[in-house]
């Protein structure tokens, strides 16, 4: 089923957003804060020093003139440095506290952030995954988190820093040049307009170049998953170009925005040093006037203030390029945040599974709301406990669709399911997933010993059961071969066994659940039929009380079932044992005479 993207319509506010995502911060609250505080101790000191200093000077001035001697000259000079060091060392001293702080607290807020991010995903039922891109969820868990950290980080240290560091100049210039302060107050809206503009014009940028993200991991995920294929029919070439489109048009993106936001830093330089000209320029004025109270002092600290005032709203700008770039991350990660699982538990759920009988009452289902089209259309089907039931039929049939209603991967849109006489939404999901033990279509291996794989099943099994439930499924033979037998690795995804063995480890793991009911979506299609055969028979004999389906493509693998089940269209279209089916379906004899046919003869 194609994947549906987000909805572009979908979209909330910022403090939403930012009140959604605070929730992460938790127990890095007060670091948080500390490094609020002690940035704040640091820009205060910061912004003390050229008020300090331009009374030295003035102070050094005013001796010079008067010709005092050099005894007194050397006790202010003494006096006045011993303030500027003990700020500059109370300054450095909050910085180092700012810095260490600060990390703790952007790095614990991701590690919270990517924590429920996950847990979330964890809980996600089929129709939420389908929902978002498998790439589209990596890149949210890893790259957007990434930008969010940084994004964070700033927030706390240089976005405090800038704006405290702005108002202490403002205010310092305004209190020791007043006649000189308009400067300041013409040149700041100036340049808040500009970044504004700047910003609004960047951030759709950045919005398509994390939707460019997603195509480009899934263009990575999908050649690695099937790297086989791509080099089985040479299609390395064609993999590249796929790649490098989707690469391209990602920097391009990224070059528009980064232009954009680029133009920041030369407005500033240039509005910093027009700013110097005017003070240079009119205190020159000011200072030779013999009326005006301004003097060297005040010329040289407002110098100092018009650098650190341009110098804070060159961080605000790199803040709001980071925030720029941030956005589309902080709105893809709350989008996941806030999904809402459609599987949850009812207010009070049924805790045991009786047995293994399953009834589908008039079911009807489709995997979207707006869907035109139902994949099952009003299926009554009865399975009795112990019974083996078989399904067959094309591809596109619903076959799956059908069997995951049982261990409610999905809920039904009409009608309902029963297992062990009660609907599986009253089931809590935990139990009902216990007693229904599914062997997927696509089979999947985890990185680890063969032995913690099958622990899945049963994370209490004993070595006697782990082995017995791999005779049953006829791994043990190919086991006990390996140098560490059952402790033997298993690679990510486990590549370094073949498909039948994957196949049989699987069945191997759902065995140890000891369930009441076994679903096998196709499970054995890369074993020869004669290990089919064994399995089959040793589930029989293993698992005598447990109701068993199977889904196959091979008439062999469910001739012996007590019941099978032919699919065609999301319908039931016949039903019976394997002669009866023979006789009334000409779906099932097709395919039968399909796999025994030679040569025109029947076998």
């Amino acid at each position: 089923m194609k994947k549906k993207k987000v909805p572009k319509e979908e979209k909330v506010g910022y403090l939403q957003i930012a009140k959604e995502l605070s929730k992460c911060v938790r127990q890095y609250k007060t670091p948080s804060i500390l490094s609020i505080v002690f940035i704040g101790l640091e820009t205060l000191f910061e912004c003390l020093i050229p008020f300090v200093m331009a009374q030295l000077i003035n102070t050094l001035t005013k001796y010079d003139e008067s010709g005092v001697n050099s005894n007194e000259l050397l006790t202010t000079v003494l006096l006045y440095g011993g303030i500027l060091l003990a700020m500059a060392v109370c300054s450095f001293a909050c910085g180092l506290f700012a810095g260490r702080v600060s990390a703790k607290a952007s790095v614990g807020f991701a590690t919270n952030l990517r924590q429920d991010l996950f847990y979330k995903i964890s809980a996600f039922s089929f129709t939420n995954i389908d929902k978002f891109s498998v790439s589209s969820l990596v890149t949210r868990q890893t790259t957007d988190i990434t930008y969010i950290q940084l994004c964070y980080m700033l927030l706390i240290r240089i976005a405090m820093r800038s704006p405290l560091m702005l108002i202490f100049s403002v205010v310092m210039a305004a209190v020791m040049a007043p006649s000189m302060a308009w400067i300041y107050a013409l040149l700041i809206p100036i340049l808040a307009v500009i970044f504004l503009f700047l910003i609004v014009k960047a951030v759709p940028i950045f919005t398509r170049v994390f939707d460019r993200y997603d195509e480009l991991n899934e263009s990575v995920e999908e050649n690695v998953r099937g790297i086989r294929v791509v080099k089985t029919y040479t299609r390395e070439d064609f993999e590249k170009k796929k790649f490098f489109k989707a690469s391209d048009d990602m920097r391009d993106q990224f070059v528009v925005g980064e232009r954009l936001l680029a133009l920041t830093n030369p407005f500033l330089t240039f509005f910093m040093y027009v700013s110097m000209l005017f003070i240079v320029w009119f205190g020159s004025y000011l200072v030779l006037d013999p009326n005006s109270s301004i003097e060297v002092g005040q010329i040289s600290a407002l110098i100092t203030y018009g650098a650190q005032i341009l110098s804070s709203l060159m961080m605000l700008s790199m803040v709001f390029v980071m925030i720029a770039m941030s956005t589309a991350c902080l709105r893809r990660v709350y989008e996941v945040l806030v999904e809402q699982p459609t599987i949850h538990n009812p207010e009070n759920p049924v805790k045991e599974v009786k047995d293994g009988s399953i009834v589908f009452d008039h079911v009807s289902f489709k995997y979207r709301p707006d869907a035109e089209k139902f994949a099952l259309s009003d299926v009554n089907l009865t399975i009795h406990p112990g019974e083996t039931i078989g399904i067959i039929g094309g591809t596109g049939s619903s076959k799956s669709t059908l069997v995951n209603l049982i261990s409610r991967f999905y809920d039904v849109s009409e009608g309902k399911v029963l297992v062990g006489g009660v609907d599986v939404r009253n089931y809590d999901i935990e139990t009902l997933r216990q007693n229904v033990s599914m062997v997927l279509q696509k089979n999947v291996l985890f990185s680890g010993t063969i032995k913690e794989n099958l622990r899945w099943g049963n994370k209490n099994a004993t070595d006697e059961e782990i082995k017995e439930a791999c005779h049953i499924a006829q791994a043990d033979t190919f086991v006990e071969s390996f140098p560490k037998k059952y402790d033997s690795p298993i690679l990510q995804g486990g590549t370094n066994v073949s498909g039948g063995q994957k196949q049989r480890l699987c069945i191997a793991r759902a065995i140890l659940k000891k369930p009441k009911v076994l679903i096998m979506d196709d499970s054995t299609s890369a074993v020869d039929t004669k290990t089919d055969a064994f399995i089959r028979e040793g589930l029989k004999s293993s698992l005598p009380g447990t109701t068993k389906i199977i889904i196959a493509q091979r008439v062999s693998s469910v001739q012996e079932a007590d019941k099978i089940l032919v699919m065609d269209d999301g319908k039931i279209v016949n039903m019976g044992t394997h002669e009866e089916l023979l006789r009334s379906s000409p779906i099932y004899k097709e395919i039968y005479d399909l796999q025994n046919r030679v040569g025109g003869e029947q076998k």
